[in-house]
């Protein structure tokens, strides 16, 4: 929803239009929980890279596994056409702003503020979550660090105390379409808990459940 000079305020902020993308802002939708969906992350200055896009994907080992993560997508993206998903596949994150971290940006944007300012070529997106599906793990590291947050923490904890979550992350080992679906379901959950600590409104229905295909 356009608040004024640029600005968009929704509740969450989905990085990644690929599988793990569409399966959080699907949940999210689920849920009662409105979010934008962004195609990637290209952060600028600062010492980062351009176009770090690097997060794994879910790609199959094999043509039985190919097939189900295929259709899983197809119907993910079928759900995001009939709900109307705002799913903005040519928009890309140029910057990542954790406001309450920063009481003056956070001033700038007033009332209109979030915990996160991501800041697109078209303007500037608050939310209070932040959910990331693509983003290179050295330029992960570096963010956390940034934010404060030490690798011996508990890093999931910390993240979700900041309004920050990942699915479908994987380093040494890819996951599975299935452990995508089981992630996006739970951070799905978390957020909506923490958009509605009373309760789904009685407005909020079931909608479509997500389930890999047998």
């Amino acid at each position: 929803m356009p608040v004024h000079g640029g600005i968009e305020r929704t509740a969450a902020v989905v990085i990644g239009t690929g599988l793990s993308g569409l399966a959080v802002a699907s949940e999210l939708q689920r849920h009662g929980v409105a979010s934008i969906v962004v195609e990637g992350l290209d952060l600028l200055g600062a010492g980062y890279p351009a176009n770090t896009s690097s997060l794994q994907r879910c790609d199959a080992a094999d043509a039985a596994s190919l097939q189900e993560r295929n259709e899983i997508l197809r119907h993910l993206r079928n759900y995001a056409t009939n709900h109307q998903l705002d799913v903005r596949n040519s928009i890309r994150a140029l910057q990542l702003d954790h406001l309450a971290a920063e009481a003056a940006d956070a001033a700038d944007f007033g009332q209109a503020a979030g915990k996160w300012a991501v800041r697109t070529p078209g303007g500037v997106l608050l939310a209070d979550h932040l959910v990331l599906t693509r983003c290179a793990h050295s330029q992960l590291r570096r963010m956390l660090t940034e934010l404060g947050m030490a690798t011996r923490q508990n890093l999931m904890a910390a993240m979700h105390a900041l309004g920050m979550y990942l699915v479908g992350v994987g380093e040494l080992i890819t996951p599975s379409p299935k452990e995508v679906l089981r992630q996006a379901k739970a951070v799905g959950q978390a957020i909506s808990a923490k958009v509605y600590p009373d309760g789904l409104p009685a407005s909020v229905t079931g909608g479509l459940a997500l389930a890999a295909p047998a």
